[in-house]
């Protein structure tokens, strides 16, 4: 994990960011990456022993902490209260918040006619509900202050169809949009929005969909039986390479960048 900065330096310092999903894969590699780039960050999900483990693994660091705070915080997205809550308390906290990394996401696998309705309608509460809710609570404020960056992390699923997968590529497709669409509507205030699609990367949830703990070779070689197509790179993304690509978009050196979809997937999608 680049966590010292891929560009060698502290690019997030005195910038205060707020990340869900952060108790384990891609949102933690994010959560860590932006903190050890110096951001004080707020690092949320709804398996609050998680993410304070997660806090507590870098307290314990022995490397020299970064200028910035890590705050561990309980979150249920789907739950605007909880969220609207979330929010006001990491302002008072930490103050505005500069970067806002929606990663918080839930899988449900199935035949697209067979997934039922509660599947369904929770797929879509944390997926696509849970970033227009810290959206919603976050973008206003950042227009005002006439800056500010989300990033939303969906898949590469959103743009190209997958077998078993209807629910959630339908939930990441909307996010993928909303995100989109606010980053339009926003440009003008200085609040740029971006969305970071990863393809198969080494987490719990792809881990899921697998029988064993190493890597099925249909994943890198593809799988014509489900219209899969293989991975250029020949492996899995590791969460730090879609971190890495989220602190990019996030930072000033995408200043001029805005409503793009960047596939971090080894160029399995071909796009």
């Amino acid at each position: 994990m680049t966590e010292s900065g891929a560009s060698g330096h502290l690019r997030f310092a005195g910038r205060v960011a707020f990340v869900t999903g952060a108790g384990r894969g891609i949102g933690e590699a994010v959560a860590r990456t932006l903190y050890a780039q110096g951001a004080s960050v707020v690092a949320t999900d709804v398996d609050g022993a998680a993410v304070a483990a997660v806090a507590a693994a870098l307290a314990g660091s022995a490397a020299a902490p970064p200028p910035g705070r890590f705050l561990a915080r309980p979150l249920d997205v789907a739950d605007p209260g909880a969220v609207r809550a979330a929010v006001a308390a990491a302002v008072a906290e930490l103050g505005p918040v500069d970067v806002l990394v929606n990663v918080a996401g839930v899988l449900h696998t199935g035949p697209a006619a067979a997934v039922d309705d509660e599947a369904w309608a929770r797929v879509f509460a944390v997926n696509s509900s849970g970033v227009f809710h810290t959206c919603r609570e976050i973008a206003p404020a950042m227009a005002g202050r006439g800056r500010g960056s989300i990033v939303t992390v969906a898949s590469d699923a959103a743009g190209v169809p997958r077998v078993g997968m209807a629910a959630y590529a339908a939930s990441k497709a909307a996010a993928t949009m909303f995100t989109k669409c606010l980053g339009l509507e926003y440009a003008r205030s200085g609040v740029r929005c971006n969305v970071v699609a990863p393809g198969s990367t080494d987490t719990a949830m792809q881990r899921s969909l697998w029988e064993g703990d190493s890597v099925p070779q249909r994943v890198l070689e593809g799988d014509p039986g489900r219209y899969r197509n293989a991975v250029p790179l020949g492996r899995i993304a590791d969460p730090a390479d879609v971190a890495d690509a989220v602190a990019f978009l996030a930072s000033d050196e995408a200043r001029h960048i805005t409503m793009q979809q960047l596939y971090v997937d080894g160029g399995a999608s071909m796009r």
